[in-house]
């Protein structure tokens, strides 16, 4: 899935992720806000998804939550990006903002730890260089859609690059309760969000 090359970097240190952290990607990837209705994640102009839809989480835990789906046809990035993302995930969004999304709509069996759900969610735009810009300016917020909760606390974005994913943005967040989130990446005027079940 992830070749043993990916590395993060923050600033000029550069930090070798370990097999724990590299295996954690294939079950998680983006993350969780709300603005406007669950079913309808809020999603700037120039980031809009083409034929993005949502659908219910198929969780054994909530079916009530609708969650982001593949869009049809599928976004697919620009090169020299892969055009499948990778395991059971799919890309979305747009060229200038896009993550991958698990297919079952849901992040299961994430850490708990102090601060709630812990997940790693990497980000792509198109010319993003992760040398360039060390310190992305990418802002990730979250927000349950499903009940009252605190909301979603997130890393300052640092930078990952791997001859499989490319340049990455990559960002750590912390989910205080399970249940239906809406994630939100912000960079610059871009905004895309997602709808995801998390526990």
């Amino acid at each position: 899935m992830w070749n043993s090359g990916l590395r993060c970097g923050v600033e000029s240190m550069v930090i070798e992720l370990g097999p724990k952290s590299r295996s954690s990607f294939g079950i998680l990837i983006v993350v969780p806000l709300l603005f406007t209705s669950c079913g309808r994640p809020a999603i700037s102009a120039q980031s809009t998804p083409v034929g993005s839809s949502t659908a219910t989480a198929s969780s054994p835990a909530d079916r009530s939550c609708a969650t982001t789906r593949a869009p049809d046809p599928p976004f697919v990035p620009p090169a020299p990006y892969s055009r499948l993302a990778p395991g059971d995930q799919f890309w979305y969004g747009t060229p200038a903002l896009w993550t991958a999304l698990p297919r079952n709509g849901a992040w299961l069996g994430l850490p708990r730890e102090p601060a709630g759900y812990s997940q790693k969610v990497f980000w792509w735009r198109d010319s993003y260089n992760w040398q360039g810009e060390p310190t992305p300016q990418l802002r990730v917020t979250g927000t349950r859609v499903n009940g009252p909760a605190k909301p979603l606390v997130s890393s300052n974005a640092t930078n990952a690059f791997a001859e499989d994913i490319g340049s990455a943005m990559l960002v750590g967040v912390n989910v205080p309760e399970a249940g239906c989130w809406m994630v939100i990446g912000h960079y610059g005027d871009t905004v895309l969000s997602f709808v995801i079940w998390i526990n």
